[in-house]
Order: structure tokens, then sequence, then C-alpha cells
């Protein structure tokens, strides 16, 4: 009986944890998945490693694309894609 008054205590600090850990994490990774699912030909994007690039092509078969920078055509795997870094040069 003396344990009960520590549960609802319990319970607000899992809710804390859900609403400041998880849930954030959650929605970037839709906005994420979204963002390299919605790729297409022409797209300006920056890769996780900071290579600037304009997309070529999209192979859905093996999640790739290929990347026009000014080194040339290089092929990259979509997951190489960052939607923070690529949302900063589309807003300019």
């Amino acid at each position: 009986m003396e344990g009960f008054g520590q549960l609802p205590l319990l319970i607000m600090m899992l809710l804390a944890f859900y609403l400041i850990l998880i849930l954030p994490q959650t929605r970037r990774a839709k906005k994420e998945k979204k963002f390299i699912s919605a790729l297409k030909k022409g797209d300006m994007v920056v890769t996780k490693s900071g290579m600037h690039g304009r997309v070529l092509e999209v192979n859905d078969n093996n999640n790739t694309c290929i990347l026009e920078t000014m080194a040339g055509k290089i092929k990259f795997d979509r997951s190489a894609i960052s939607l923070e870094m690529s949302s900063k040069i589309i807003k300019k």
C-alpha cells in the first residue's frame, strides 16, 4: 500500500521521457523518410559528409541515387543524404 504513492510520479516521469526524447525523434525520422522517398531528378542535396550535388538519377531498386558534383558523378546511398543540410540550401 505504501508503494502506490510513487506510482503517479513514475507515470509522470515516463510520460515526460516519452514527450521529450521519443516523440521528437520519431517525428524527425518520419520527415527524413518522407524527404528521401520524395527525391527526384534535379533536386539539390547535401550528403551527411558535406558533399553538395544535384540528383541525376534515383534508383528505387537498391535505394541509391547518382549525384552530379564538381568532381563528377558519384553514386550514393539515399540514406546518406541529409535532410537538415539539404533544406538549408533549398531555402537560399
